[in-house]
């Protein structure tokens, strides 16, 4: 039985759009299901990645055993040319190693940071046209049938190595609400392995140069310093982040976009 349902979506926070997704899922889901909504920036597959990788994937310990995540971000950039009938990315059907399955739009970034981590992709037979409010008209009902562990709509078996891009390195991922800077460096990168905490940093990003100190930690540097050090995200091999104490990283840096470039040039 589902106990929550996350939804990574591109609506504004208080949109009326998550009003109507919302309405629609909670009409499909079984009483038991909680609704969890996220949101990223418009068209924004790298945040969605990052952020769909953070809830579904690594062990349970942090989560309920039956949850689903459905993450719709769709900047219908796979034709450029006119749409016929609203038509749009399609929707994926993911099993993930851990045994969290997951619904997905296929679009840009949004599985890439779980490329390793799936055990079963599949196509699904769900309208690709005919609304432009897809996640609204057509997706909740195969949400609801997945928590009812009905797969009658899942079509033909894919292989993810083909299906999914790798993801981007040395960008920034996903931008919390303090300002810091989560990225997709991993522990363990080989271009910053020598860096031991205490020493000291250049990092750029856009026409914005910043020094920074390695750290542990948030609170092991003083108040007002940028640090580099490894963050909360990415599980049992986290993501670096950059953050400064008592401030906004994001600030530093001019405010830039997830997907932004970042160098980091030691001392």
């Amino acid at each position: 039985m589902t106990h929550l349902v996350h939804l990574i979506c591109d609506y504004g926070p208080g949109d009326l759009a998550w009003a109507e997704v919302v309405s629609a899922f909670s009409r499909y889901l079984p009483p038991p299901a909680r609704l969890h909504c996220t949101t990223v920036p418009p068209f924004d597959t790298i945040a969605t990645g990052f952020i769909l990788a953070q809830l579904a994937g690594g062990d349970d310990s942090l989560r309920p055993k039956d949850i689903i995540v459905f993450a719709n971000t769709a900047p219908r950039k796979d034709n450029l040319k006119a749409r016929v009938n609203n038509e749009g990315e399609g929707l994926l059907f993911v099993n993930l190693k851990n045994g969290v399955p997951i619904l997905v739009v296929n679009s840009g970034h949004s599985l890439s940071f779980l490329k390793n981590d799936i055990q079963e992709i599949w196509s699904t037979n769900v309208e690709d046209s005919g609304s432009q409010f897809r996640s609204r008209d057509f997706f909740p009902a195969l949400v609801a049938k997945t928590a009812n562990s009905d797969y009658s709509f899942i079509n033909h078996k894919l292989d993810p190595f083909e299906t999914v891009p790798d993801p981007p390195s040395y960008v920034i991922g996903y931008i919390d609400s303090f300002g810091n800077i989560k990225t997709t460096i991993r522990t363990g990168d080989e271009r910053i392995s020598e860096l031991k905490p205490g020493d000291r940093v250049k990092i750029r990003i856009g026409s914005y140069i910043r020094t920074a100190s390695v750290a542990t930690g948030s609170f092991n540097i003083m108040e007002g310093d940028l640090a580099l050090a490894p963050g909360s995200s990415g599980h049992a091999q986290r993501y670096w982040e950059i953050f400064q104490r008592g401030g906004s990283a994001a600030n530093e840096f001019g405010h830039p976009s997830n997907g932004s470039s970042i160098h980091i040039m030691p001392i």
